[in-house]
């Protein structure tokens, strides 16, 4: 399901209010950024921001910030969230390898849905659950770190579950047919495509202490 681009994405992000335009500068202050003591959650990969859009509704006294590295991909989801009127959402335009130098020891939950499964063999380090990424949210975690992931890619989810063991996190739940599981659930855009196709929802929920 991949975007066109965006006619003036650009002047889209510029003109955006919660847009975190050098979030360097934030690096150990974002809950002066949000005015608040608030946990904060990170999405990675926030697509059209669906996601974000309804658990920042739901769940008021939480931040959330969104990370995409696509210009186009973060202007469409400006353009979602900018009439909800949120004031506990950011977004920013980062690559997800930079997180340490964003964020530090400030983010208590990282949501994975739908990342990119790089199949092949080679590209396996590119996975957001490979070591390498995991290494950077060890940097980043506040407390208790919690990943929560989602994804119709067997594979992926499989090569989640190992690399997330072998760092030390605890498979808390785990659902192989999250459509079919009694959970509070808020889907992406891809998801409510998946649903309609009856594909099957991995999720999980890992913590390391």
């Amino acid at each position: 399901m991949r975007l066109r681009n965006v006619k003036n994405a650009q002047e889209i992000l510029d003109s955006c209010a919660f847009l975190i335009k050098n979030p360097k500068e934030y690096k150990g202050k974002y809950k002066d950024l949000f005015a608040n003591n608030n946990p904060i959650c990170l999405e990675i990969g926030m697509g059209k921001g669906d996601f974000i859009k309804q658990m920042a509704q739901n769940y008021p006294n939480i931040n959330f910030i969104g990370v995409e590295k696509m210009t186009s991909i973060l202007a469409r989801a400006i353009q979602n969230l900018t009439p909800c009127h949120l004031p506990n959402v950011k977004v920013m335009r980062v690559d997800a390898l930079e997180l340490q130098q964003i964020f530090s020891c400030e983010i208590s939950t990282i949501y994975l849905n739908f990342s990119d499964p790089w199949p092949k063999s080679r590209h396996a380090k590119r996975r957001l659950t490979s070591e390498i990424f995991l290494n950077i949210y060890d940097d980043i975690f506040k407390d208790t770190k919690t990943i929560i992931q989602k994804t119709d890619n067997v594979p992926l989810f499989e090569s989640s579950i190992i690399s997330l063991t072998n760092h030390g996190y605890k498979i808390e739940d785990i659902s192989l047919d999250l459509h079919q599981t009694p959970k509070e659930n808020y889907m992406t855009e891809y998801e409510k495509k998946f649903a309609k196709e009856n594909i099957k929802i991995n999720y999980l929920k890992a913590t390391k202490k």
